[in-house]
């Protein structure tokens, strides 16, 4: 394992993926156990995506965390689809998460309901009920953080969630992940939390596996902080970790 520090973030380069999603997860449980300790409770965002399944099944199996003390997000959700259907992200993270463990909650964005601006205001005001402790986090093909595009993310965004178009990157990326057998499968619109809720978080524990991901990791690490490269932003960020495989690390010298 080999380390480096870009700006405020520190990364992780590790030989594979297997031991990447173990040095997170290790980490992630670690600060859960700080924070119950210094707290007596937790509130963390999840991200549902299969960049996360080492980083999940990790924290799952994890000794000594209260989970009933921990009440849980998730970043984004597709507008418009079924709750049944199986590439919902409230289904992912019932089969890799909530069926390992009983939280005290498990706060989830109604991608189904009728009018999503209320669903916003709905969700927008359970998250201010408290400070996040800490983010469970992937990077985007097109280096988006939670469904913050490229075209659509604002660092200084007012709102906490806010619906979005998604941008052809993003919606291929859902394709190449397995998640739909076809690009126009793929919704064209979701929830996402926006930056600044993402980056309020505590500690920020990032896992990016994989080529297609190589681009934008050096797109985040070796260019400006930019919307035009969302995940740049978590160079800012003073609690992040940032963790590759030899394979998302490809670009980086």
């Amino acid at each position: 394992m080999k380390t480096i520090k870009a700006d405020h973030l520190n990364v992780e380069l590790h030989a594979s993926r297997q031991s990447m999603g173990q040095a997170a997860s290790i980490a992630a449980a670690a600060h859960l156990r700080e924070t119950l300790a210094r707290k007596g409770e937790a509130r963390i965002i999840v991200a549902s995506a299969p960049s996360q399944d080492e980083l999940i099944a990790g924290l799952v199996s994890a000794p000594d965390i209260d989970w009933n003390r921990i009440t849980i997000f998730h970043m984004d959700e597709y507008v418009g689809l079924p709750a049944s259907h199986p590439a919902n992200f409230r289904a992912y993270q019932q089969q890799h998460l909530l069926a390992h463990i009983r939280p005290a909650a498990f706060h989830g964005i109604r991608g189904e309901a009728s009018d999503p601006e209320s669903e916003c205001t709905r969700y927008a005001a359970l998250l201010q009920a408290g400070p996040i402790d800490l983010l469970c986090m992937g990077i985007g093909e097109n280096g988006h953080i939670a469904f913050n595009d490229p075209p659509v993310a604002d660092f200084n965004d007012p709102k906490k969630i806010k619906v979005v178009e998604l941008d052809r990157a993003c919606r291929e990326q859902q394709v190449n992940d397995g998640c739909f057998a076809h690009f126009d499968d793929v919704p064209t619109h979701a929830f996402t939390l926006t930056c600044p809720t993402l980056m309020a978080a505590e500690r920020a524990v990032c896992v990016v596996p994989g080529k297609l991901k190589a681009q934008a990791i050096a797109s985040a690490l070796k260019g400006s902080v930019a919307e035009s490269c969302p995940a740049s932003v978590l160079r800012r960020h003073t609690g992040a970790t940032l963790y590759l495989d030899k394979e998302s690390a490809a670009l980086l010298t």
